[in-house]
């Protein structure tokens, strides 16, 4: 069963008609939602004022890099040929433990690239005799 977040319409004409003398479970039958739905709904509302979700999904952890942007920018200013490992190793001198991939997605999110290597020359075409 997967769960995915019902409408915000359908959540308020549920904690509506609850308000309008119905019970919970008479609501969430007449909607077509689980009891446990219509009761969390009612709940939330009565808390935040609002029946809407809570985000769901996105990133949590980007932040604990991201605070530590200047100092990764400015070990990558120094040694402009640096690679992810060696990033990673100085990072961790100073205290700061993240993966390789961390850091590659630190990057990406940010749009910084660049080069290890040059480019190669234009290869030469056939000699024809």
């Amino acid at each position: 069963m997967s769960k995915k977040t019902l409408s915000l319409d359908l959540r308020e004409r549920v904690v509506a008609a609850v308000s309008g003398g119905m019970s919970r479970r008479q609501a969430a039958e007449r909607f077509g939602v689980s009891a446990a739905s219509a009761i969390r709904w009612c709940q939330r509302q009565n808390e935040t004022g609002s029946p809407a979700s809570y985000k769901r999904g996105g990133d949590r952890w980007s932040a604990r890099i991201d605070a530590h942007k200047s100092l990764i920018l400015s070990l990558v200013d120094e040694t402009c040929d640096i690679t992810l490992k060696e990033l990673q190793a100085q990072l961790a001198e100073r205290g700061h433990r993240f993966s390789i991939g961390a850091l590659w997605r630190f990057f990406a999110r940010h749009g910084i690239t660049w080069k290890k290597r040059p480019p190669m020359r234009a290869s030469r075409t056939a000699r024809t005799s």
